[in-house]
């Protein structure tokens, strides 16, 4: 996110009048549009206008639209940023896709106020916030209460408030997490994941609590933003966290209070017993005080997440097997999370920055999310287009671009492969509120793209509200994603995927006329191949973490008609399943990402078995090789367990696949993968491929398994290189579970690397809190063993800092005069 520029470029404002229709009144700081020319100019103004003011606003009472600008030539604006100037006087329009400005997202509320003093019954006023945020729904507050003012006091003033006040929202201090810490933090349902990045936030609240402490960019400037006193509550728990810092190093051995974490024990050191040792790590707290663990870590963790690699210089082992199971209220007394009814930016969830916005001396709470990726857009429900479209009638003919199972493809899965392949699609709603029309594309956008995680290219080609006004833009654009409120586009035809989402029962229709605009090509390597798509893969169902259901376990009736349990089918059934059991948002995202990666890796590994060419989207696929006289080396891409299936499974998926290669999104792919493999903290091979046949693998040799631990073991000596690791074991697919095999292993080379690769996730705070998760058998085993290592190191210190003196007395006369009265 920009942390510096402005957070709102314009302040837009619109009304209905009945003569003249649709009207920009206000744009503020300055009018929008360039030195195209007048004509120009106010046909785009008509244009924003008009998307501010959907079709059938006046039958709701408040409506919510998005829309965005520069995408097209013609909705293009410059500058972007309303008080810059524009480069070189140049035009906004005519700009190739590299010299475009970047993407602007508009949020617009349309309000409709009954008033029979007027001609028409009713005032429709609309006001709309230019952001280069994606995460618009920050803004909704702010924007209301704006627009109540507006309708109070019609003025420019109303608009000049909303920008400084938008603009004032500080967010210097939010962490910035990369790539990996993103992925990490949205899995996590822990609210104190990653809170050590919020250290220099809660040192600042700290310093503006201080008495007489004058608080930087307050409101007394006329420009400035005021700090206000954060996480008054906090403060106890900063200075926790110094003192136990100081301590630590005055003391050999000291408990933290209400916590597990011990010192290090250093030679000639009192060393408990392994069952002391063992009891005090995993079983302290599991009774009574279990919520305490938690807080204390990440108290822990605020002085020693930067800290290092070797065991000696860590805290001790049991660090690891505190428990995660409190209560936030818990952590609320321990000082982790604490709230403060006064304040509205108190640290309650990691997950979000807290900060606050000024608003006609109201102060309003702002969650800044952490953990977006540019191709999510505001408040989007992959549950809610799952619930609409799961028991939708599907009608029109078939096409393997879209129906990979034939007539049994879900409607999800349809609406999923006409993303990936490139079609053209309108979700219409008729009768709808346009805001609600506006929720499914954007929805669309993060299920194609995998939410933001894997593939790009969907948002710029959205349409979020569109409508007559505007159309010929966004249907000269190749595979548009549209939302639309006028049942006209319906009759049009323009369309591959038609999505209705109107008053009734949902419906999908495929143009009749696809297969024209669409024509089917099939390499020639699979003319021969029966292409049945009924035999399911182990482990491909949606995510390589998934093994098949057996067929016993299906039912007579359901054993006897295979087709309908492809991998996809079965994958849906479990996404229903869990919408069914309340698993939350982020899970279903998660699930959806997961297969939105497998899918990629599934077309690399078709480039290579069917097109016999190097694949350029994924890592090449290979087995582990053990060869006389050469170096062992691991395997990579995806595999199957069952080859055979795994063989008809890319069968039948081959058009989706050479579909999808022709789309931009295919080009962005490679070019992702190629910057992913120079910059990836994890160098020189494939780290999924070895997570995977830790899950899966029944019959793995003992060379494969110790080069795969040695391996992760050596390519773990850096803060991003484990969080790169954690990133690939989601909570929801049991975390450390796979690694923590190799602590049973019958192998004491593999044991030694597993407690290694343990330690090195202990020296950091995220990866203590996975450690966490571990069950009691598995945090007892790891235990016990790093205790044992931590002795045997500490018994090679004492040994070498002895005096020499007791060994040079020794001398070859005396061990030979020793060996001979022993014979």
């Amino acid at each position: 996110m920009a942390r510096s520029a402005q957070h709102c470029s314009f302040v837009l404002l619109a009304d209905f009048d009945i003569d003249r229709g649709a009207q920009l009144t206000y744009q503020f700081p300055q009018p929008l549009g360039t030195d195209d020319g007048y004509a120009i100019v106010i046909l785009f103004w008509c244009l924003l206008a008009n998307l501010m003011l959907p079709d059938g606003a006046e039958r709701q009472p408040e409506d919510w639209t998005i829309f965005f600008l520069n995408q097209t030539p013609f909705n293009t604006i410059a500058p972007v940023l309303a008080l810059e100037e524009p480069e070189n006087g140049d035009s906004s329009h005519g700009h190739d896709d590299e010299d475009r400005p970047e993407l602007l997202y508009v949020l617009n509320l349309v309000r409709t106020k009954l008033d029979k003093t007027v001609r028409r019954g009713a005032i429709v006023k609309a006001m709309a916030i230019c952001t280069r945020h994606s995460f618009i729904e920050i803004f909704k507050p702010v924007l209301l209460m704006a627009l109540d003012d507006y309708f109070m006091n019609p003025s420019q003033d109303c608009l000049a408030r909303l920008f400084d006040a938008v603009n004032s929202i500080d967010i210097s201090k939010a962490p910035v997490l990369s790539r990996f810490e993103k992925i990490i933090m949205r899995t996590s349902e822990r609210k104190d994941v990653f809170i050590e990045k919020f250290e220099e936030f809660t040192r600042r609240n700290n310093a503006d609590t201080a008495p007489g402490t004058a608080k930087p960019g307050s409101l007394s400037s006329k420009h400035g933003h005021q700090n206000h006193d954060s996480l008054g509550s906090h403060s106890s728990f900063e200075d926790g966290v110094l003192n136990r810092g100081k301590e630590k190093g005055k003391e050999k051995e000291r408990k933290t209070p209400g916590s597990s974490l011990t010192s290090l024990h250093q030679p000639g050191q009192y060393s408990p017993s392994e069952m002391e040792f063992s009891k005090d790590a995993v079983w302290v707290g599991e009774d009574s005080d279990v919520d305490q663990a938690g807080a204390s870590i990440s108290n822990h963790t605020t002085t020693t997440s930067n800290t290092a690699s070797s065991v000696r210089g860590r805290s001790s082992t049991d660090a690891s097997s505190s428990s995660s199971l409190g209560q936030p209220s818990r952590r609320e007394e321990t000082g982790l999370v604490p709230t403060s009814v006064n304040n509205p930016t108190t640290l309650k969830d990691t997950h979000f920055f807290p900060a606050t916005m000024d608003y006609n001396d109201h102060l309003l709470p702002i969650r800044l999310p952490l953990s977006t990726f540019p191709e999510e857009v505001g408040d989007y429900s992959l549950i809610k287009l799952v619930q609409t479209f799961s028991s939708a009638a599907v009608s029109g003919p078939l096409h393997p671009h879209l129906h990979t199972n034939g007539s049994q493809t879900h409607p999800i899965i349809i609406l999923f492969n006409a993303l990936v392949t490139g079609k053209r699609i309108i979700f219409l709603g008729h009768h709808q509120p346009a805001g609600q029309v506006s929720s499914y594309v954007l929805s669309a956008c993060a299920l194609g793209s995998g939410c933001g995680i894997v593939l790009r290219g969907f948002i710029k080609r959205a349409f979020p509200y569109a409508n007559l006004t505007n159309r010929e833009e966004w249907e000269s654009i190749d595979a548009y994603i549209a939302g639309v409120t006028n049942p006209i586009f319906e009759s049009s035809g323009s369309w591959d995927l038609l999505c209705d989402v109107g008053a009734g029962s949902s419906r999908v229709v495929v143009s009749k006329d696809i297969l024209t605009r669409n024509p089917q090509t099939t390499t020639a390597p699979l003319l021969n191949l029966t292409r049945t798509g009924t035999l399911r893969a182990e482990g491909s169902l949606g995510s390589e973490d998934e093994m098949t259901r057996p067929s016993k376990d299906l039912g007579p009736d359901r054993r006897t008609d295979l087709k309908t349990d492809n991998a996809d089918n079965i994958f849906m059934d479990d996404i229903t399943s869990a919408i069914q059991s309340h698993f939350g948002e982020a899970h279903v995202r998660a699930r959806f990402q997961e297969y939105t990666a497998r899918f990629v890796r599934l077309a690399a590994r078709y480039e290579e078995d069917f097109l016999s060419q190097q694949t350029t989207i994924g890592y090449p696929n290979s087995l582990y090789s053990e060869r006389l006289g050469d170096r062992p080396r691991l395997g990579g891409g995806l595999c199957f367990l069952d080859e055979a299936a795994g063989h008809r499974e890319l069968s039948a998926n081959a058009s989706r696949i050479e579909a999808w290669r022709r789309t931009e999104s295919y080009k962005l792919c490679q070019a992702d993968f190629k910057k992913m493999v120079s910059t990836s903290p994890i160098q020189g091979f494939d780290v999924a491929h070895q997570l995977w046949r830790l899950r899966h693998c029944k019959r793995m040799s003992d060379g494969e398994a110790e080069l795969i631990f040695r391996t992760l073991a050596e390519n773990l000596q850096s803060y991003e290189q484990v969080c790169e690791l954690l990133s690939l074991l989601p909570p929801h697919h049991n975390g450390l579970l796979p690694l923590s095999f190799g602590l049973f292993h019958q192998q004491e080379v593999i044991r030694e690397l597993t407690v290694e690769i343990f330690n090195e996730l202990r020296s950091h705070a995220v990866g203590v809190q996975f450690l966490q998760s571990l069950n009691h058998f598995q945090r007892y085993a790891y235990v016990r063993q790093a205790h044992a290592r931590e002795n045997r190191v500490m018994r090679e210190q004492n040994q070498l800092s002895l005096p020499l003196a007791p060994y040079a007395s020794r001398t070859p006369s005396n061990r030979s005069e020793s060996s001979l009265g022993g014979g």
